[in-house]
């Protein structure tokens, strides 16, 4: 399946694995890159410019004018994403934090499953996978899937993963049309647009693939503090979609 993956990228010219993206192209001939530069103030945009100029066919950047946060850097390259028409779209956090080759079994699932929709990575710590995350982090995204389980009325373990990929359809593409509530729980949100737009509980149409490996990166911009801001926006997307 020809996958195009969105990178958001804010401030991440000292962070970004250039060399693991060009390996990976020359891995994976069926994976481009989008790289949504989220009106970076550092040297991200001429890294990206940069490092897509190598493979033009294979990778562009996408350059918001001022930061507006995750979820519409997410949502301007998604609907950049969907232009070339391929097979799956994706959004995969520029720190790697969920490895490259997380990315097949992802797209297996999709490709072996024609009424699934959406593919979530989580992070489960289960025997023989190598989930490193902080305790705090866990604990509070815990409490945090717990609230949104309650309010989109489905069983889900992690919406927060920063992986993700989409068939590309015209109703998940519509997803993406209007810009996000809330900027940090766009994956939230996508969940409660998908219900409305097929008008039925999403819930057959997705599956929570537990990855093999995640690691906590440093340097990450989101911080524990974002749990209270979290639980604002989960009432405003309940209100929102009720």
């Amino acid at each position: 399946m020809r996958t195009v993956l969105v990178i958001p990228c804010f401030n991440e010219a000292a962070r970004l694995d250039q060399a693991a993206f060009r390996a990976f192209l020359q891995e994976d001939a069926h994976v481009d890159f989008v790289f949504a530069n989220d009106g970076s103030t550092d040297d991200t945009q001429r890294v990206l410019e940069a490092l897509a100029d190598e493979a033009p066919e294979r990778m562009r950047v996408v350059n918001l004018p001022y930061n507006r946060g995750k979820a519409e850097a997410v949502r301007q390259g998604m609907l950049a994403a969907f232009e070339s028409a391929p097979d799956c779209v994706g959004y995969w956090d520029a720190d790697l934090a969920t490895p490259f080759n997380e990315i097949e079994p992802m797209r297996s699932a999709l490709a072996e499953n024609p009424d699934v929709l959406l593919v979530m990575a989580s992070r489960v710590k289960l025997l023989g996978r190598d989930i490193d995350r902080s305790a705090i982090r866990h604990y509070l995204g815990r409490l945090t899937a717990t609230l949104t389980s309650r309010v989109l009325r489905m069983p889900v373990y992690d919406t927060q993963c920063g992986a993700k990929l989409l068939r590309a359809t015209p109703i998940m593409q519509s997803l993406f049309d209007e810009p996000f509530a809330m900027q940090w729980l766009v994956d939230v949100e996508i969940l409660a647009r998908m219900r409305k737009a097929l008008k039925s509980d999403p819930s057959p149409c997705v599956i929570e693939y537990p990855l093999r490996r995640w690691k906590d990166v440093r340097g990450s911009k989101v911080r524990p503090t974002d749990f209270f801001t979290s639980i604002v926006g989960l009432l405003q997307i309940w209100w929102r979609y009720r």
